[in-house]
């Protein structure tokens, strides 16, 4: 044995094989010069118009962005797409954890599809509440919709929105119609009482429950039953159908208990199985039946203006909770006085109103 091998270490690498070049090196270069280069606000606006679902997609990620940057951006993009919104049918669909809401968009979707119709679903995902990202990623549990070329599916986190819905939902809303989806399904969180939000930006509420979860009508309280324009019981399949068929007597005596809603709209209740695609078609006939009435009436229109309103308020009352406590006197003096309360040496009201004097008293303008 030579003095070369005698010395040579057990731990040596061994010249590999040079693996087949499967990508395309110009491509990538190309991507990733596109990514670098900045996209002009009209040409977002310009191709949403068009139809361009990467465009919406960065449109909405503008809209969703809490860098102060890209604020005035997203209002010009979204005021640049108004004009070519309000032309389609917006739907929130809510219920319990575990209803199957994801299954049943993706067969409801698959069908409206199917009819021709251009799908948008903004579903929007609970939030972990320490990294504040979405817990659950709804684009990859609708497999099969996702690959529909008339399917658009964006998951946004809930962050710290109350009432089932993100941030920006109703603005994702106009660029998805200015985008040219005529069918908007936005999908809650699923929490119960507090999926209130989602029903002041949609014109049709539907509510999914369950069959033998236990007492149906308290499975869901009053106020959530009232808001519903129908109630659909899921997964009607297998041994379950008789349940679903008895929880659907069950909500029928219920619903005519309530008010008569000022859309003249009697809610309905159907049955369907999400997994074996039974019961869905009957359930676009009743949006339909819906829509047809409450734009004979004139409920339909008038409602979106007054939904219009609420969000004019609603975004009055964002931005000024943002703007206070983005204040850097307030920010000093809310970190002071929040060890001053923990400590019992002022009271919590003697605290605020010590801050929003402070506030209201500085150039809030800046």
């Amino acid at each position: 044995m030579s003095q070369h091998n005698h010395n040579k270490s057990a731990l040596t690498e061994n010249e590999g094989i040079e693996q087949p070049n499967t990508t395309d090196k110009n491509a990538i270069a190309k991507f990733q010069e596109r990514r670098r280069q900045k996209v002009s606000t009209k040409e977002i606006i310009q191709r949403i118009i068009e139809n361009d679902k990467v465009a919406l997609s960065q449109g909405i990620t503008l809209i969703e962005s809490l860098n102060p940057l890209h604020h005035a951006q997203a209002e010009e993009i979204v005021q640049g797409c108004l004009p070519y919104a309000n032309k389609s049918v917006r739907i929130g669909i809510t219920g319990v954890p575990g209803v199957g809401k994801s299954t049943f968009i993706e067969a409801f979707g698959k069908l409206l599809t199917s009819l021709g119709k251009k799908v948008a679903v903004l579903a929007i995902d609970p939030s972990s509440s320490i990294t504040k990202g979405s817990i659950l990623g709804d684009k990859t549990r609708m497999e099969e919709l996702v690959r529909e070329e008339n399917a658009f599916i964006r998951p946004s986190a809930s962050g710290d929105s109350l009432g089932g819905v993100a941030r920006k939902t109703r603005e994702s809303i106009i660029l998805c119609e200015a985008c040219g989806f005529d069918t908007i399904l936005v999908e809650t969180v699923g929490v119960g009482q507090s999926e209130t939000a989602v029903q002041s930006m949609v014109d049709f509420f539907l509510l999914l429950n369950l069959a033998g979860a236990g007492d149906e009508l308290q499975g869901i309280k009053r106020g959530i039953m009232e808001m519903a324009d129908a109630v659909i019981i899921n997964k009607a399949d297998g041994e379950n159908i008789k349940k679903a068929h008895m929880a659907k007597l069950d909500y029928n005596r219920a619903l005519h208990l309530f008010p008569k809603k000022p859309s003249d709209w009697t809610p309905k209740v159907s049955t369907c199985s999400a997994i074996e695609n039974t019961g869905i078609s009957e359930i676009w006939d009743i949006i339909t039946q819906y829509t047809t009435l409450t734009k004979e009436n004139g409920y339909f229109d008038s409602r979106r203006k007054e939904q219009n309103q609420y969000w004019m308020l609603e975004t009055i009352n964002e931005n000024i909770l943002m703007n206070f406590y983005n204040h850097p006197e307030v920010k000093t003096m809310l970190t002071e006085n929040k060890k001053a309360v923990q400590n019992s040496e002022l009271s919590p009201f003697a605290a605020a109103h010590k801050i929003l004097n402070l506030y209201f008293n500085t150039d809030n303008s800046k």
